[in-house]
């Protein structure tokens, strides 16, 4: 109990129950990030109290609403006051006390928990409101912009109305008051720097931010007394389907997504069983504005109660940050901040439910063979944020692999890893890939070269995280994936059926090539997969591919394998003259690094040095010219 103090014949004077001393700085200065959260707040314990005595007048006609029942947000700049009513249920002066006095007692969990051992009749609807929240902390965040707070309210179905009052720095007064109907008036004495909660337009910003969908209309008064509807009231995804139109579901698409184009997917449903919860979520039907590389966190919107508590929830994983929507759930505990409801269980299933309603859609709808176009416009819009699932997401990989086309050295079009594998050749081990900056240009590269002569299919990967992800995926249908650049030894065993030829011998190029260049490569070898370049490199069998080791290179990290394989085409001119010069005891120690920095060119490198490899290639050029003359 508080220790009580009579100030004169009408006032009570209460210290706070100690527990609220010790939160009451802690609420103001650590536990909300956003300030304006104390009118979602109030406004939140509002809406529970017009539901309260909603529901009560059911069984007592004497408690029912009036017809014009709102919240109403009232500022006054004059006095510098923001008054909040409503026309709920109300409360006495034990509930005053009990309430606002303490944190271990709430009125509305008290209710809940009522509500909770009351089932209702067998074949009956259940009319049991819900209710948004404990009254009690959510309320003392009302001092993190008011330095003093009185609370007034009449009981419905009472007479009597009592005025609760604090400054919030350990004690609060209770004294009677006059009010004219049941329900409470709450105003807030703002401090000096939260002025710009007595702008109307403020207010209107921030009710349509965190409360728009509350059933109870929501009004501010404006400077001339004229009250505005400040909410719509209306949770559209707590709704059924055939309620909602085509039109109403684009218009809420584009106010979540804050998109103009039209929703490449709407996903509704209701979740029912031991976790219960309303999901709608879009997938957009372009890329928007802002790349989705920029903030990689999954921006759905959390809903409790219609109430909207945060968008940094993270429902969905990384991957699926494309898709906006809302998920609404009455099965979340509302208990001290409604900004730490991220590591509670009840959380946890809905992600996961989340996840596996999206990836079930998008399922579905890539098996669709007669509408795989349209399923080709999203992948081109977010193929790239999916494959960043198969990096980061080991537990959906296998469901992810799916979802992820191609092009391919033999297809026109896209391709799945599942056509692929029904095209290999009966002796290919693997399904072969190439990493490249551009697609295009990775069709002229050097190290297709002997994959085209043996009518091996290649996989062209051209997006940022191609690089990543192939290693983490591993197989696919018990076939591994493999760079081209670690498939030397594959190829051996795939003969080319035109390989008649007998392959020159090097031996000499190989060891001088070996000696010049042993800083920059780790192996010279000649190679019978190239065709009409001289030149290719390739990764040391230790390690990442090549491209993946340029974008460590580029980011300043060291990587395992050491120094790229050289491998020569024996049968080429250019190779063919080095050999005779080696023969006739030339020193090819300049030809030697030009020769290694073609090959870096022609996998999208730089030079080692750009300057005199530009000398060198123009000494080239000028020594061809005098010949030819």
């Amino acid at each position: 109990m508080s220790e009580t103090d009579t100030v004169n014949a009408n006032v009570e004077r209460h210290e706070f129950g100690a527990e609220v001393g010790r939160l009451l700085d802690l609420v103001v200065h650590a536990l909300y990030s956003d300030r304006e959260i104390f009118l979602r707040e109030l406004v939140a314990n509002a809406a529970d109290a017009t539901d309260r005595r909603r529901f009560e007048a059911l069984t007592n006609e004497a408690l029912a609403l009036p017809a014009d029942a709102k919240i109403r947000i009232a500022p006054d700049k004059e006095a510098k006051t923001l008054t909040i009513s409503d026309s709920g249920v109300g409360m006495g002066k034990d509930d005053l006390a009990k309430n606002l006095g303490t944190i271990a007692r709430s009125g509305t969990r008290a209710f809940s928990q009522a509500l909770g051992e009351a089932k209702p009749a067998e074949g009956t609807e259940d009319s049991r409101p819900s209710l948004i929240g404990q009254f009690g902390v959510g309320f003392y965040s009302a001092f993190m912009v008011a330095d003093r707070v009185t609370v007034t309210s009449r009981q419905a179905g009472t007479d009597e109305a009592w005025r609760w009052a604090s400054d919030g720095q350990g004690s609060y007064t209770i004294e009677k008051a006059e009010r004219d109907q049941a329900g409470t008036d709450i105003v807030l004495h703002l401090k000096d720097d939260a002025g710009e909660y007595l702008e109307s337009y403020r207010l209107d910003h921030v009710v349509k931010k965190w409360a728009d969908n509350i059933a109870v209309p929501i009004a501010i008064v404006g400077e001339e007394g004229k009250e505005e509807a400040a909410n719509k009231g209306t949770a559209l995804w707590r709704k059924s389907k055939s309620e909602i139109t085509e039109e109403q579901y684009k218009e809420f698409y584009r106010t979540v997504s804050h998109n103009f184009d039209e929703p490449w997917a709407t996903l509704h449903w209701r979740a029912e069983g031991a976790l219960e919860f309303s999901g709608l979520l879009f997938v957009p039907g372009m890329k928007p504005f802002m790349p989705v590389e920029d903030d990689r966190r999954s921006k759905v919107r959390l809903h409790v109660r219609r109430m909207f508590i945060t968008d940094e929830a993270e429902l969905l994983p990384n991957w699926l940050r494309f898709v906006a929507g809302v998920v609404d759930t009455d099965d979340l505990p509302l208990n001290v901040s409604r900004e730490m409801l991220q590591s509670t269980p009840a959380l946890q299933k809905i992600r996961r439910a989340v996840t596996t309603r999206v990836i079930n859609e998008l399922t579905s709808r890539s098996k669709n063979a007669e509408k795989q176009d349209e399923y080709l416009k999203f992948f081109e819009n977010f193929g790239p944020v999916l494959k960043e699932g198969i990096y980061e997401d080991f537990e959906r990989r296998a469901e992810i692999a799916p979802l992820l086309r191609f092009r391919s050295t033999t297809q026109d079009g896209w391709t799945t890893l599942g056509e692929y594998v029904s095209r290999m050749k009966p002796e290919q081990e693997a399904i072969y890939y190439l990493v490249a900056d551009d697609a295009e240009a990775a069709k002229k590269s050097p190290q297709l070269e002997g994959f085209a002569a043996r009518g091996v299919e290649v996989l062209l990967l051209a997006d940022h995280v191609d690089a990543f992800w192939p290693e983490q995926l591993g197989k696919f249908e018990e076939k591994n994936l493999r760079s081209v650049t670690q498939a030397s030894a594959d190829l051996a065993k795939l003969k080319s059926e035109d390989e008649t030829a007998e392959t020159p011998q090097a031996d000499k190029l190989v060891a001088a090539l070996k000696l010049a260049l042993e800083k920059d490569v780790s192996e010279v070898r000649t190679t019978d997969r190239l065709v009409d370049s001289a030149v290719v490199l390739a990764s040391s069998g230790m390690g990442p591919d090549l491209q993946m080791q340029r974008l460590m290179r580029r980011a300043g990290r060291s990587f395992g394998g050491g120094n790229p394989v050289l491998e020569i085409n024996p049968r080429h001119p250019l190779i063919q003259a080095l050999s005779a010069k080696v023969e006739a005891g030339e020193d090819i120690t300049e030809p030697a690094g030009t020769l290694l920095d073609l090959a870096r060119i022609q996998d999208g490198d730089t030079p080692r040095d750009p300057v005199s490899f530009a000398r060198a290639v123009a000494a080239a050029l000028a020594s061809a010219e005098k010949t030819a003359g």
